[in-house]
């Protein structure tokens, strides 16, 4: 199935601890149907302190379901995606606007 959502995407969270909040996708996994946002669900990470790196708590993004993440059209409004051909050209578009995404 093609990919609704992109590494690179503006998207806002739609369910969970971190609701309302908005980030671009930085890593997406399709297997697992998870996504890494920029700011979104962090963790302490507790490193050990070795001769290369400092250590201690390191704040990391974890992954969120895509289910629960909605991209953000142009205005600026949480949107689904669909898919349309325009030539020869597969493209996503905006379900609330009409307005292909990526060109």
């Amino acid at each position: 199935m093609a990919a609704k959502l992109k590494k690179g995407d503006k998207v806002v969270v739609l369910a969970g601890k971190d609701k309302g909040k908005e980030g671009t996708i930085s890593s997406v996994d399709p297997k697992a149907g998870k996504a890494v946002v920029d700011g979104i669900n962090m963790a302490i990470r507790h490193t050990r302190q070795s001769q290369t790196s400092q250590g201690g708590r390191l704040p990391k993004a974890l992954p969120i379901q895509l289910s629960n993440l909605a991209l953000l059209d142009a205005n600026g409004k949480p949107t689904r995606v669909g898919f349309r051909m325009e030539g020869d050209k597969k493209v996503r578009f905006a379900k609330t606007t009409g307005d292909v995404i990526d060109a």
